[in-house]
């Protein structure tokens, strides 16, 4: 049954327009961010004073948070809440899966249903209604919030574990990282050597060398000179860490990833504050001096 009310933590650039299209497809909203709630707050949505709040008017709890700690405060605050409406938490964060196996285990022993669903697709994507989202947990939940998740996502049932989402999600990062930084090295080879950058990129994408940054972060975010993708620097590094935590708590192969982690973790102390985007600056100005 999709719930009657919904709540939404987190208000930020990906909590933001994903509350947004829910109040706009008609659901009854009851949101709260620490940051500061009404000045963030959708038309239409109702002001939460704290988490608390939110936890005795809804049905069913949406977290868009900037990590584990701000998932697990939250989580913890819910689970001490009295005369708690919410019976389910979807956690929209991307937090890692040892955190968010934590959480669950909090929520459960307080009758509280965890799934993880962290999105991807920026917030281009979150605000036209087009990221995936990686759902993990059991299915008749996820039967529950179809009607709801289909307003702002493309929804992949990934597993019915809770962290089994997170892995997803960091596998993708990792991915779009790798693209990203070994991308922009290339065209810095390319344009070393004279070649124009939206030629390169337009035999790339005809070529077997496309992939997700030269189809859209080259040519949308960072040849017009943008850099608007809606996605931190800094949280990228932060994914890239959880990834490698991921790695090595499952003994997997870590060659290629330990360094891409080390790379975004310098880019982040260059350019703090900066959007991923950016990492094309980070490599080509490495490139002129040598580092």
């Amino acid at each position: 049954m999709t719930p009657a009310v919904l709540g939404f933590v987190g208000l930020g650039q990906m909590g933001s327009p994903m509350a947004t299209r829910l109040v706009a497809a008609g659901f009854d909203l009851v949101a709260f961010d620490a940051a500061g709630t009404e000045e963030r707050l959708p038309p239409g949505a109702h002001a939460a004073a704290s988490v608390t709040d939110v936890a005795q008017l809804a049905d069913t709890i949406f977290l868009s948070l900037p990590d584990g700690d701000a998932s697990s405060a939250v989580a913890g605050a819910v689970a001490a809440t009295p005369d708690r409406r919410v019976r389910t938490v979807i956690d929209l964060s991307t937090i890692g899966p040892t955190v968010a196996a934590g959480v669950g285990e909090v929520l459960a022993a307080a009758g509280v249903t965890y799934a993880d669903g962290p999105v991807s697709g920026g917030v281009a994507g979150a605000t036209a209604g087009t990221i995936s989202l990686m759902f993990a947990g059991p299915a008749a939940v996820l039967d529950d919030h179809r009607a709801v998740l289909d307003r702002f996502a493309r929804v992949f049932h990934v597993g019915t574990t809770a962290g089994q989402g997170q892995t997803m999600k960091l596998v993708n990062n990792f991915l779009s990282a790798v693209a990203l930084a070994a991308t922009s090295e290339a065209l810095a080879l390319g344009a070393a050597h004279g070649l124009d950058l939206p030629v390169m990129l337009d035999v790339l994408n005809a070529s077997t060398g496309r992939n997700s940054a030269t189809v859209d972060k080259f040519p949308n975010r960072i040849v017009p000179g943008t850099f608007d993708a809606g996605f931190r620097t800094g949280l990228m590094a932060k994914d890239l860490r959880l990834y490698e935590a991921a790695v090595a708590k499952a003994g997997t192969g870590d060659d290629v990833g330990a360094v891409v982690c080390d790379l975004w973790q310098q880019a982040d102390a260059a350019l703090p504050g900066s959007d991923f985007t950016r990492i094309w600056e980070f490599v080509t100005n490495r490139s002129r001096t040598g580092g």
